[in-house]
């Protein structure tokens, strides 16, 4: 399917802290829009970092005439996506998918510009955005891949509670605000447990093998984006009392031989990674509204051949949702070499 003519018109499916992002970033990287469409459930004003935008309910007919449709709201049956990109690939609009909804679709691109931007030239009207914490991962580990090949991947988060929407962040605030002040918390509503405070181990329900559906995801979106069902990958997921930014605490172990050294060049070469050396890791509140995914603490497994450790830390917001979708579709609108 051929991509977009410049300038396109563009539409974002949902106003809530991914689809306020995805409006924050076009307009911050002045992606060429001849008109942008906003739709969600209800109309409504709303207003991103001072600029205004009419929201429209959304419809098929607001999906027509539609170049660039990039879905942020709810996920499953009765989402946005499943319910409306039907027809907005019917009327010649390429969908971008920031749920999870399509991702494992064998005839869905999953893609990470930087690293597997060429699956898009098989796109079929519907392109999926990887999960936060995978891109991440991937965006990071990607260039070792290619170098010296992944045998294995252990991989703990840390993930933001916006992570899980804006009630959620609005959620720990208010947990925060009535520990320090030592009133009673009131039981946790977005989430599965209390998160000011505490952490827990759980994101998504629990499913095959007590992996939870986030730990699912980092497995099978990290071989698919990679192209390499061989890769072992274990993953524990956990929330943390932290507003934006997740960090993974990332052990792998390389086919051929590797160095510190070496894999610091890669990360150096890397579009879209920053290596931290002074001081000697990233923290979530140098990510926060950041593009880039940053690296730090990388160091060889005292015992065991080809094997690292290193600390990865991203906007959960950013690279991890609206900035990924959006550079998706700059790579749509780019002139065929």
């Amino acid at each position: 399917m051929p991509g977009p003519k410049t300038p396109c018109r563009v539409c974002v499916v949902g106003v809530g802290a991914v689809g306020q992002e995805l409006l924050r970033v076009l307009r911050q990287r002045r992606f060429p829009a001849s008109q942008l469409t906003v739709l969600a459930r209800s109309a409504r004003d709303i207003s991103v970092d001072g600029a205004a935008y009419r929201v429209q309910a959304i419809s098929e007919k607001a999906l027509q005439g539609q170049a660039i449709v990039l879905f942020a709201g709810t996920e499953g049956e009765k989402g946005a996506a499943v319910t409306f990109s039907p027809a907005a690939i019917r009327s010649g609009a390429v969908c971008i998918d920031n749920g999870s909804d399509f991702r494992m679709k064998p005839e869905v691109p999953l893609v990470i510009p930087e690293v597997n931007a060429g699956d898009l030239k098989n796109h079929k009207g519907l392109i999926a955005n990887p999960n936060c914490s995978t891109i991440q991962m991937v965006a990071a580990l990607a260039p070792i891949h290619r170098a010296f090949g992944l045998k294995r991947i252990i991989v703990s988060t840390y993930q933001a509670a916006s992570g899980a929407g804006s009630k959620a962040a609005e959620s720990l605030l208010t947990e925060t605000s009535c520990l320090l002040a030592d009133k009673p918390v009131p039981a946790p509503q977005a989430l599965p447990q209390q998160l000011g405070f505490n952490v827990f181990p759980q994101i998504g329900p629990f499913e095959e093998l007590g992996y939870t559906s986030e730990e699912w995801k980092m497995v099978r979106e990290t071989q698919k984006i990679l192209h390499d069902e061989t890769i072992a990958i274990t993953a524990t997921t956990v929330r943390v009392p932290v507003l934006d930014a997740h960090s993974e605490s990332i052990y792998f172990e390389t086919v051929k031989p590797a160095g510190v050294g070496g894999i610091k060049d890669l990360w150096r070469a890397s579009p879209g990674i920053a290596l931290v050396e002074e001081p000697e890791y990233p923290m979530p509140i140098q990510a926060a509204h950041r593009d880039e995914v940053f690296v730090g603490r990388l160091r060889p497994d005292p015992k065991i051949e080809n094997a690292f450790a290193c600390w990865v830390v991203s906007d959960n917001l950013r690279k991890g949702a609206a900035l990924n979708a959006v550079q998706i579709a700059e790579c749509l609108i780019k002139p065929s070499p």
